[in-house]
């Protein structure tokens, strides 16, 4: 915790100084995002994802969603555009109490959200700054094929390193792209060694919500640089003592005692009230032992590494193989795989009201995990940064009535 705070802090002391260094930032999205190329051509990669949910843990998201609908966008809207708008329009300060940066470029990478291509639609209108598109191919089959593989690399180098090239000044360095992915596959390799802690009895991390801290420098700025890769070293060594002591996670409340229920977890937590929400199940000693959304942003333990050999065709699996570029059928699988492998007693889906990349289908896949495991699934609804939308006594009734029975059935 200490290592990850000094550097979201020391990332966004340097956006807020871009008019003095003159370091330009690229706006971008988590899921099959580009970080490694980025860094490479020394810009500053911004999350307008990452700013949402930061905003909204520190309570302040509310405020940016009804500023957005003042100017008409809809309740049915993302509310991570929405935040996004809001913030922009009281001044663009970010989460930190820090001004951004004006983008000098936005890359966006289609990977399964349709939402991201109207977001950056709206901030071209305001920023009149350049955007570029990475299409990326849906797995409709639930593969990638090598055409795919071609089509996306092929975008690469004809339509994204070029125009990086013009917004930096500099010219491609394919050399310090492959050192950078090496140093992400090092990080990769320690996050899923921890992921694969959770295997344990009792589970030494709750991969939810523990492990949206766990993801935080992988999926953002930082993959790829020796400061994330120190932090999953770091990282890892905690873990494995936990594992050697037969320790719980680690809650906001100090050390989780007894582990009574273990969960799979579909669909992202609610950012707003995150410790509340939290609160409601390691208060009834259930245990997260894996989830998808900490997965959003690539999922290595399926063997995905980015590999400085192959550096453009990488990138390109890389953004192919996102969560949610998968169909439903890839979806079920993997959850189904998590229930049996981990162990679980159950599995909770967190229908999110506003994110349909995450709640289309859910229903359905519940009832075929169910077929497919013999275990119960629970569902609740929330949304990602409107507090409006977190209904606390509903939720908490909810999983009260599911941990209820999952003891019956013990």
């Amino acid at each position: 915790m200490i290592m990850q705070k000094k550097m979201i802090a020391n990332h966004f002391e340097r956006l807020s100084n871009t008019d003095k260094t003159g370091e330009k930032a690229v706006y971008t999205f988590v899921p099959g995002n580009l970080n490694e190329l980025i860094w490479s051509f020394d810009l500053l990669p911004v999350h307008p994802e990452i700013n949402a949910l930061q905003s909204a843990m520190r309570k302040q998201s509310g405020d940016y969603v009804l500023e957005a609908e003042k100017i008409g966008h809809s309740e049915d809207v993302c509310t991570y555009v929405k935040s996004d708008i809001g913030m922009m329009r009281k001044g663009n300060i970010g989460p930190t109490g820090q001004r951004l940066p004006e983008p000098s470029l936005l890359l966006l990478s289609y990977t399964g959200c349709f939402t991201f291509m109207k977001w950056f639609e709206l901030l071209k209108q305001e920023y009149k700054c350049p955007v570029v598109m990475l299409h990326v191919p849906y797995q409709a089959d639930g593969r990638i094929t090598p055409e795919m593989r071609f089509y996306v690399t092929k975008q690469l180098k004809d339509v994204v390193i070029p125009k990086l090239e013009e917004i930096s000044g500099k010219k491609f360095d394919l050399d310090r792209l492959r050192t950078m992915l090496a140093s992400s596959a090092r990080s990769e390799d320690d996050l899923v060694h921890v992921w694969n802690a959770a295997k344990n009895k009792p589970s030494p991390i709750d991969a939810y919500f523990g492990g949206v801290y766990y993801i935080g420098p992988i999926f953002t700025a930082f993959r790829g640089k020796p400061e994330c890769e120190e932090y999953y070293k770091t990282l890892r060594a905690e873990v494995d003592q936990r594992v050697k002591d037969g320790l719980g996670p680690i809650t906001p409340d100090g050390k989780m005692h007894k582990e009574k229920y273990r969960l799979v977890v579909e669909g992202p937590p609610n950012w707003t009230s995150f410790r509340e929400f939290w609160e409601m199940f390691y208060a009834e000693g259930a245990v997260c032992v894996s989830s998808t959304y900490t997965r959003v942003g690539g999922l290595y333990e399926q063997g995905f590494r980015h590999d400085p050999d192959h550096p453009l065709e990488s990138l390109a699996d890389y953004c192919l193989g996102c969560y949610t570029n998968r169909n439903l059928p890839s979806r079920v699988d993997i959850i189904a795989k998590d229930i049996i492998d981990f162990q679980a007693d159950g599995f909770v889906v967190n229908s999110i009201k506003s994110c349909n990349s995450f709640s289309a289908g859910q229903l359905l896949m519940m009832k075929e995990i169910e077929k497919k495991t013999g275990r119960s699934g629970g569902f609740i609804e929330s949304d990602l940064v409107d507090p409006r939308y977190f209904s606390a006594a509903n939720i908490k009734n909810r999983l009260e009535s599911y941990f209820q029975m999952l003891e019956a059935k013990s």
